[in-house]
């Protein structure tokens, strides 16, 4: 492993874009943080992850790999074997085994109302991608934000297929099982319940487990200060171990 302090490398997932991570970026840049946020495709759960494998290449140095949502699914394949990928940060995220997928994680416990909330848009390429219908975004998806910064955010939800949805992890050892992970979600969130993270992170032996009392899905957003903390954590523990080596 590089000497070099680790650059953090952003996952948005469905619904969200790059710009989620902005008020995130803002505060590890203040904290002499580097960081880059990739442009999820969200067409398939393997093209996604070898495009995040690509920006991880480019990359000079260790990466703090951090995902959001459906974005923890393609940390957790773009991270497997890869020497370069230094830690791991699931903001809101899932932690999957093995032939897990999006949905099959999301129905693995009571509580998520986004299937209500989604509209099914034909591909003239075959299947479907989906949206939030944006009169309910705020409610489903960014609850404790600002009604104005939810509703730019319903106009720029990236829509995600319904393939990536239920393509499932191939890799036997999905990179938590070898890399150090920390974990940060809400505990009202409505997309994905607080229960399936809680189990995630337990499986993965966190680091360090924050649950943000009456967050919604859209942490990175309305509580930026707070994954920013999580994410400095992992950073500096990943800096401070490649110095004693």
């Amino acid at each position: 492993m590089s000497d070099q302090s680790p650059t953090v490398v952003f996952v948005h997932g469905a619904f969200a874009e790059s710009a989620s991570w902005n008020g995130v970026i803002e505060r590890l840049y203040a904290m002499r943080i580097t960081s880059v946020a990739v442009a999820n495709p969200l067409r398939s759960l393997s093209g996604d992850a070898a495009y995040v494998r690509d920006v991880i290449a480019s990359i000079d140095g260790p990466v703090v790999l951090v995902g959001h949502s459906y974005g923890g699914l393609v940390i957790s394949e773009a991270s497997a074997n890869n020497d370069k990928v230094a830690a791991l940060v699931y903001v809101s995220a899932f932690v999957p085994e093995q032939g897990d997928s999006a949905f099959s994680l999301s129905a693995s416990a009571p509580g998520s109302t986004l299937g209500e909330a989604l509209d099914p848009i034909p591909l003239s390429t075959g299947g479907v991608e989906f949206v939030i219908r944006r009169s309910l975004f705020h409610s489903q998806f960014a609850a404790d934000a600002p009604v104005q910064v939810a509703g730019l955010m319903g106009a720029t939800q990236r829509p995600i297929t319904e393939a990536a949805l239920r393509d499932t992890v191939q890799s036997d050892q999905p990179g938590w099982t070898n890399h150090p992970s920390w974990h940060v979600f809400g505990s009202e969130d409505r997309n994905i319940p607080a229960a399936v993270f809680r189990a995630g992170a337990e499986r993965a032996g966190s680091r360090g487990t924050t649950e943000l009392t009456g967050a919604s899905h859209a942490t990175s957003v309305s509580r930026p200060a707070d994954v920013a903390s999580t994410i400095a954590t992992a950073v500096r523990t990943v800096a401070e171990a490649t110095i004693t080596v």
